[in-house]
């Protein structure tokens, strides 16, 4: 691949390591496969960026990179492998190449191995070994699954799926990774890993704040004036939780380690807010004990406003 990684994500060569994240995300949602079926140039699209993004967003991948030593394509350029190797004043020493050209015993080799043939008589010829290409996904889970941890299969393009374990409190745009599910290797060399962006779909009742929850509750005006013990939903089932008298809308309840349970073991805690909600008709009686009030009551809820404006 020949393409430039900063120009496949649109980021400037000064751009910091997370305004690239967020243009490897902005982009592999757009282009994901699911969401252009079919399509082959939005998926070789989606693969560039996904590339471009293995090389930038790993630090040392991008200085090296940056310096000349990677190419576009994330492995060694040929020509400085041969530099270095040729450079070194000691063509017996052994040379180790991350990028995954394995040892070689002197200069020799280097070009044996590159062009197939011997580059002196009788040097020995090692086989040509790379690591295969990563691939990157994008999957949007429920709410719950990443709050409660799920086993999800991950559609690949052509059919195919890979098993994916989601552990309990995943983020959204968190990028989990499955070793060796990625491009596979050439001549014995170990397959890439697949890179898997997760995004969470909302939930109807449930909000997260990092790994507390939060959510309304319905109440009657009888049990936010008298109290009551009412069920709440949580994320592990049904609990029962004392609404106190006098509750006004807004306030919050906390229900402790009824959270998200956290990588470190720890648990976040539930945040209950109770909401007044009327019935659809308002009958004579509700009326005329509303009505009593008004005559009565001195009570002004708004009296904070006046004070602060």
């Amino acid at each position: 691949m020949n393409d430039d990684p900063y120009k496949v994500l649109g980021v400037a060569r000064d751009a910091t390591q997370d305004e690239i994240k967020k243009a490897y995300r902005k982009l592999a949602k757009k282009l994901h496969p699911d969401l252009h079926p079919g399509d082959k140039t939005k998926e070789a699209e989606f693969q560039k960026v996904g590339a471009a993004n293995d090389i930038l967003g790993d630090v040392e991948k991008r200085r090296r990179f940056d310096a000349g030593e990677l190419g576009a394509s994330g492995q060694e350029r040929p020509e400085r492998q041969y530099y270095r190797q040729y450079a070194g004043a000691d063509p017996q020493r052994r040379y180790g190449s991350t990028a995954g050209y394995g040892d070689f015993e002197d200069v020799s080799d280097i070009f044996s191995d590159l062009f197939g043939q011997r580059a002196r008589g009788g040097a020995a010829g090692h086989g040509y070994a790379t690591r295969g290409a990563d691939l990157h996904y994008h999957l949007n889970v429920d709410f719950m699954h990443a709050a409660t941890g799920a086993r999800r299969a991950v559609p690949l393009p052509g059919g195919n799926t890979i098993e994916l374990t989601i552990p309990a409190g995943v983020n959204d745009g968190q990028i989990l990774r499955i070793r060796g599910k990625g491009q596979p290797g050439f001549g014995g060399g170990p397959a890439g890993d697949a890179y898997v962006n997760i995004g969470v779909r909302p939930h109807p009742f449930f909000t997260r704040d990092g790994s507390d929850i939060e959510n309304e509750l319905p109440i009657t005006i009888d049990e936010a004036v008298l109290g009551a013990k009412v069920e709440v939903p949580t994320i592990s089932g049904r609990v029962s939780v004392t609404v106190p008298k006098g509750a006004s809308s807004g306030r919050r309840l906390r229900l402790m380690g009824r959270g998200i349970k956290t990588a470190n073991g720890a648990t976040g805690d539930q945040y209950v807010r109770p909401k007044i909600v009327l019935p659809d008709g308002i009958d004579a009686e509700m009326e005329k004990l509303a009505q009593g009030w008004r005559d009565t009551a001195s009570h002004d809820p708004r009296e904070n406003l006046w004070r602060s404006t």
